[in-house]
């Protein structure tokens, strides 16, 4: 009898311990950080400093989205590209199983690779990460085929990122409203199969980042009239998104 009576006060020390021990198991997570070196080369100081900005936003980043992906591969390299636009530095989430995010950084931005890093690492890696917790990657992507669809999971990870980093980059900023409204309307009755390439980077006419501006414009309008907020409205569907703003 004192035996069973002992063990009735263990049980919810017991229970307690198991019950952290799953949470803990939860919420571990794995996220990997590797550096592509073939012709150039990061300093340790800089990788050091990368590795700190990624790992900080990771953290923040999953109390923001708690199903972002447990585990995370990120891999950087140096690159001669002209990224001046977007500050030095730009990615893409190239899997999502597993999950895995490119980020690339440009040895001719003014100052070189550390002033692109303190400018826009933190900026590309919400966009990036954000675009895993909702699935859209080259691979393994959930979502249909479409530029309207493109143009919200990039207006989405945009405006995410500009609300969590405080970083607004010109390239993403839509036009004017008439114009802005124009150009959704126009996303809208493109066939599923129109050129990605015209459409989200560099247009025939002219025009360029058309899908990113006018889905930049596009979730902020649905955000106002619906009274969602960033992490609210990204947990929807694009077409319920679309709807929300007018279209």
């Amino acid at each position: 009898m004192r035996l069973f009576k002992i063990l009735l006060l263990l049980l919810p020390i017991l229970l307690c311990a198991n019950c952290k021990k799953n949470k803990d198991q939860k919420t571990s997570t794995n996220l990997n950080i590797t550096f592509k070196e073939e012709e150039s080369y990061f300093t340790m100081e800089q990788k050091n400093h990368i590795s700190k900005v990624v790992r900080t936003s990771e953290k923040d980043i999953r109390d923001l989205l708690p199903t972002l992906p447990d585990s995370i591969q990120v891999v950087f390299e140096i690159v001669d590209w002209e990224l001046d636009p977007v500050g030095g530095v730009t990615g893409r989430t190239e899997t999502n199983s597993p999950p895995l995010v490119a980020i690339q950084i440009s040895n001719s931005y003014p100052g070189g690779i550390t002033a692109a890093v303190n400018k826009a690492l933190k900026h590309v890696v919400y966009h990036e990460f954000h675009h895993l917790y909702r699935g859209w990657a080259i691979k393994d992507n959930l979502f249909e085929p479409g530029i309207a669809i493109a143009a919200v999971n990039e207006g989405l990870a945009v405006v995410f990122s500009e609300k969590y980093t405080h970083l607004s980059l010109e390239t993403d900023s839509p036009p004017r409203e008439a114009i802005a409204n124009q150009w959704v309307k126009e996303i809208l009755k493109l066939p599923r199969d129109a050129n990605y390439q015209e459409w989200m980077f560099q247009h025939p006419d002219g025009r360029s980042a058309i899908g990113y501006r006018a889905g930049n414009f596009l979730i902020r309008k649905a955000m106002a009239q619906s009274s969602m907020n960033i992490l609210k409205i990204s947990t929807l569907t694009p077409s319920e998104i679309l709807k929300l703003g007018g279209y």
